[in-house]
């Protein structure tokens, strides 16, 4: 596996974070707009819906160099499936799977309902996450 955990205090992992146009975004930036921090190196793309999301898009992600990837899900508030949250599951856990098959952790996939005025829940997933990341060490393929 890939974990260099410890070789690099410095070391501050890349997330990137799919979110959502009506749900998710408003959270997120309520954290900015409120001052909240989390770590810079989240990256955020904005979509209609987390469950249009292809794992083979999260294994690309990690493979060109991001060593986390967040959907911010609608969960249950989804506009456009009554089944959002357990389709995006469900991408999740094929995505967890991609990654071990290429020789990555599938810890490096996490999911959660972030509503539009989750600022503070939002904030603590990347700070946790960010921390996770960190114990596992750069997403490399070994």
């Amino acid at each position: 596996m890939s974990g260099q955990a410890g070789i690099n205090s410095d070391f501050s992992p890349k997330i990137l974070v799919f979110s959502t146009n009506n749900i998710s975004d408003p959270g997120i930036d309520l954290a900015g707009s409120s001052h909240m921090h989390y770590p810079p190196s989240v990256t955020v793309i904005s979509m209609p819906c987390t469950s249009g999301i292809r794992p083979e898009w999260i294994a690309y992600a990690v493979e060109r160099g991001f060593d986390g990837v967040f959907l911010a899900a609608d969960g249950e508030e989804c506009a456009y499936l009554p089944d959002c949250a357990k389709r995006t599951s469900e991408i999740v856990r094929r995505a967890q799977e991609l990654l071990e098959q290429k020789g990555y952790e599938p810890q490096r996939v996490r999911m959660s309902a972030i509503c539009s005025v989750c600022a503070g829940p939002f904030t603590g997933h990347m700070k946790e996450f960010s921390e996770a990341l960190k114990n596992l060490g750069p997403a490399r393929k070994g």
